[in-house]
């Protein structure tokens, strides 16, 4: 497995950029502080629910938003609970971590995340993607008109289909020497790597990593609304790979280079000291993992499969795919276990970070809307505001509003984590679906993450090509607006089409 070298670690732990910014946990801390001052102030209230009957004859029960009322039983702050019948300031992270079922809430996300991070992890161990894909490079170097779009779908495949993001770090120290050899430049190797992920991820049917936690938090089918999300990848990697190419022709016709890559001596310039035999084996754990994706899209699909059967069923294709590289001598029993382990253990912040932003929700009353809670109150009058820009515009604002946040959690399950509990209750009382509201998330979160400098994987990717964040935000700022009003265009179709 492609990782990034020593050099690059270092540089990425005390880069000024990401030291600057507070973490994500620290951020949570204070939000949960501020949820507890605001439930001290600001009353409870509560809603009635109904029932409606959707397009396809389904019942679902939504919240009434013109039943809204204060309650009088609810008494404010509490700083610790050893009752157990609230949830303090200090009982925040416990008590957001436990709450609800292995359908959802927070202990179902969480292990949801672990549990198929394992799963990649072991997936990404065998070197089976890398070796994929390096074997593509060597075949086509020579043949860069075939080579520019295979790779751009190909990184943009694996933004959507697992959230790739930092692997692109790897293969920018692959392609950087390569790009530069063809008479292209470091952009170019952030372009095919980062940005296809990027524009892969935030247009995603499936990533288990991001869509499919704010759907479950969201209380929406997971992996569900796939055909709109499909066409939305399709036409996002399409304007994304035309701007690719048309820089491509820019440099070869004015026959520049605008950055050099990188020439530290860590690092390799010879591609073929990097590219690794794809053997028999890679074929066969490549072909595992494409069929355990399309069983995995089968049972959302046939079966309405929920988070413990998706879970279930990325555990299982990473145990095959570990015996396949067992039995084919690329790993041993105790590798297997290391990397399932190692899978779970990088996304064991996002797993407590899902479980304390659940506990943000819990301070402030729980999300329960026939309850009383100041979480009930601020969507009534959230709601209200939004609801006198009508529809369209709320989801537009939704789309802003994640945009923003990114720059403060570029992770997409930890902004789901934070974000989605209001969102998503939000979208029923100003009037759209909450697949919209997921949607807004997935858009917002996504494209930023190509040029906001919080985001450590586009400050390493930015690295190995010798490009600076400077550099960088002039020459995307552009295609960053564009994306932005496509993004906000297919916020609209979504909202006039009632897409759920």
């Amino acid at each position: 497995m492609l990782t990034p070298p020593r050099w690059l670690e270092v540089r990425l732990q005390h880069s000024p950029t990401t030291s600057r910014m507070p973490d994500a946990f620290v951020i949570l801390f204070f939000v949960i502080v501020i949820a507890g001052i605001v439930s001290w102030l600001v009353p409870a209230g509560e809603f009635d629910t109904t029932d409606i009957t959707t397009l396809s004859g389904e019942t679902k029960q939504v919240l009434d938003a013109s039943s809204f009322r204060y309650s009088d039983n609810y008494h404010g702050l509490v700083l610790f609970d050893d009752t157990g019948s609230r949830t303090g300031l200090a009982n925040y992270a416990f008590d957001g971590m436990v709450s609800g079922d292995k359908w959802g809430s927070a202990v179902g996300v969480i292990a949801f995340i672990l549990i198929v991070g394992g799963a990649f992890g072991i997936v990404m161990q065998t070197g089976a993607i890398n070796n994929g894909i390096l074997a593509l490079i060597s075949r086509y170097q020579h043949a860069d008109h075939l080579l520019i779009p295979l790779l751009f779908l190909l990184f943009s495949l694996g933004g959507a289909i697992f959230g790739m993001g930092e692997e692109a770090i790897a293969f920018c120290i692959v392609l950087v020497p390569l790009m530069t050899s063809m008479g292209y430049n470091g952009i170019m190797a952030v372009l095919i790597t980062y940005v296809a992920t990027q524009i892969g991820f935030a247009t995603s049917w499936m990533n288990p990593f991001s869509v499919a936690i704010a759907q479950g938090i969201a209380d929406v089918p997971l992996m569900s609304g796939q055909t709109f999300r499909i066409v939305t990848w399709a036409f996002f990697t399409t304007f994304g790979l035309l701007f690719t190419l048309r820089y491509a022709k820019h440099i070869k016709l004015n026959n520049f280079s605008t950055c050099k890559a990188s020439q530290n001596s860590n690092m390799d310039s010879s591609l073929e000291e990097k590219v690794a035999t794809f053997t028999t084996t890679d074929k066969v754990i490549l072909l595992a993992f494409f069929t355990g994706i399309t069983w995995v899209m089968w049972g959302v699909i046939a079966h309405a499969y929920y988070i413990p059967q998706i879970a279930s069923q990325f555990f299982f294709m990473g145990i095959v795919i570990g015996a396949i590289a067992c039995f084919g001598g690329r790993m041993k029993v105790n590798d297997i276990s290391a990397a399932f382990i190692s899978g779970a253990q990088s996304l064991l912040p996002a797993a407590l970070i899902v479980g304390m932003a659940k506990g943000i929700v819990l301070v402030l009353g729980g999300d329960d809307v026939t309850s009383p809670s100041v979480l009930n109150t601020l969507l009534y009058h959230t709601g209200n505001v939004l609801a006198q820009t009508g529809t369209v515009t709320s989801a537009w604002l939704m789309l802003v509003f994640q945009s923003i946040f990114n720059f403060f959690v570029a992770s997409g399950s930890g902004q789901a984590a934070i974000t989605m509990p209001l969102m998503a209750p939000l979208a029923d009382i100003v009037g759209v679906t909450r697949q919209v509201a997921v949607l807004a998330f997935q858009l917002g979160d996504g494209l930023t993450n190509l040029i906001i400098p919080t985001s450590a994987s586009l400050i390493g990717c930015l690295g190995v090509a010798g490009v600076s964040w400077t550099t960088w935000a002039k020459f995307i700022a552009k295609f960053c607006a564009i994306l932005f009003l496509l993004a906000s265009i297919t916020v609209v179709i979504a909202v006039l089409t009632g897409f759920s």
